[in-house]
C-alpha cells in the first residue's frame, strides 16, 4: 500500500473548514465595524452638545463689554439711547437710533461725541462738547462710570463751555440705573481740573452737581427725533408754580392731537418729577410735541419745548 497517498474524500473537508472560518471572520469585521459607527454617532452627538467631560472645550462666552448695562442684543435689531445736548444755555435730550448692544453707555458717548446733526440744530440742539473729541472707553465698577476722553475734550471754551460739558456728559451715562456718578480721564490720565479757571473733577460726579443745567420743564423722554408708538411716555423733572403744566402733540400740519395737564411730584421751588402716557391717532409720519406752563398774571406760555417727534407707523 501506498502509505503516501491520502483518501480523495479528505480535500474537501479541508475546504469546508476554511469556508466556515472565512465566513466566521467576516461576519466579525461586519460587527465590529458597525460597533465603530456606533460609538463614532455618540462621539459626534457628546461634541455637539458640548458636554463638559467628553474631552471636548465648550465653547467660551463673548467677553462682556466694559459698560455692559443692557441684556444681550439681538443681531441685527436696534436700539433707542439718549443724548444729551444744550438747548441754549441749558440741557436738552435728543434720541437716536444705535445698532443693539450691550455696551449701551458706549453707544450714547460715542453719539454725543459726534455732536449735533442737522435736524437736532433746526430743532435748537447744540453741544458744548468741542468738535473732535473721540471716545476711548467707557468702564464701570460699583456704580461709577469712567469715562476716557481724547485731549480735544480740554480744548478751548470759557468756564460756562466747560461746565456744560461736563454735565452733558454725566446726563448722558446717568441715563442708565447701573451709572451714578462720572469719574473722567482724557489721553488715559485722571482729569482733576478742566480749563484755565481749573474746574475741579477730583470728585466723582452726579447728577446733582449739575442739577442748574436742567431747564424748568426738563423732558428726558420722548427727545427730539424719537420714533413714538401710541401710547407713549412723557417723563422728566420740571420746577414750575404747583408742579403743573401742559402737554400737547400735534401733527407736521399744526393740528392738536391731544393736549392734557400734567402734574409734577413736587411743586416750585422744589423739583419734582412727572410721567405721563399719552394717546393719539394720526396717519401722519411727523409732528411735535410741546409742553409749556402759563403765567398766573396774563396766561401765556412761559418755559416752553418743543421736541419734534416722529409717529412709527
Amino acid at each position: 500500500m501506498d502509505v503516501c497517498s491520502s483518501p480523495p474524500t479528505h480535500t474537501p473537508r479541508r475546504g469546508g473548514r476554511s469556508l466556515a472560518v472565512a465566513l466566521i471572520l467576516l461576519a466579525l469585521v461586519v460587527l465590529g465595524a458597525a460597533i465603530l459607527a456606533a460609538c463614532g454617532g455618540t462621539s459626534d452627538a457628546a461634541e455637539n452638545s458640548g458636554t463638559p467631560g467628553d474631552g471636548t472645550a465648550t465653547q467660551a462666552p463673548a467677553t462682556p463689554s466694559p459698560d455692559q448695562t443692557s441684556t444681550p442684543s439681538q443681531p441685527g435689531s436696534q436700539m433707542s439711547v439718549r443724548v444729551y445736548f444744550l438747548r441754549g444755555e441749558k440741557l436738552g435730550v435728543a434720541e437716536r437710533q444705535v445698532p443693539d448692544t450691550k455696551a449701551v453707555a458706549t453707544a450714547a458717548m460715542k453719539e454725543l461725541c459726534l455732536g449735533v446733526n442737522a435736524a437736532e440744530r433746526e430743532a435748537g440742539l447744540s453741544s458744548a462738547v468741542p468738535a473732535g473729541t473721540g471716545l476711548r472707553s467707557v468702564s464701570i465698577r460699583d456704580g461709577v462710570a469712567t469715562v476716557d476722553l481724547t485731549g480735544d475734550f480740554a480744548s478751548g471754551g470759557g468756564s460756562l463751555s466747560m461746565q456744560a460739558r461736563v454735565a452733558q456728559v454725566v446726563y448722558t451715562l446717568t441715563q442708565y440705573p447701573t451709572i451714578t456718578a462720572v469719574a473722567f480721564k482724557v489721553d488715559g490720565e485722571p482729569l482733576t481740573a478742566l480749563g484755565g479757571e481749573g474746574l475741579a473733577l477730583e470728585a466723582d460726579q452726579t447728577r446733582a452737581d449739575w442739577q442748574d443745567f436742567e431747564p424748568n420743564i426738563f423732558v428726558e423722554r420722548p427727545g427730539v427725533g424719537a420714533v413714538i408708538s401710541s401710547p407713549f411716555v412723557l417723563e422728566g423733572t420740571a420746577v414750575v408754580f404747583e408742579g403743573a403744566f401742559l402737554a400737547e402733540l400735534e401733527d407736521a400740519a399744526g393740528t392738536q392731537l391731544v393736549k392734557v395737564p400734567v402734574q409734577a411730584s413736587a411743586g416750585g421751588p422744589e423739583r419734582g418729577d412727572f410721567r405721563e402716557s399719552l394717546a393719539y391717532d394720526t396717519s401722519v409720519a411727523s409732528g411735535t410735541l410741546i409742553v409749556y406752563d402759563q403765567s398766573a398774571e396774563d396766561g401765556s406760555r412761559q418755559d416752553e419745548v418743543r421736541i419734534p417727534v416722529r409717529f412709527a407707523p
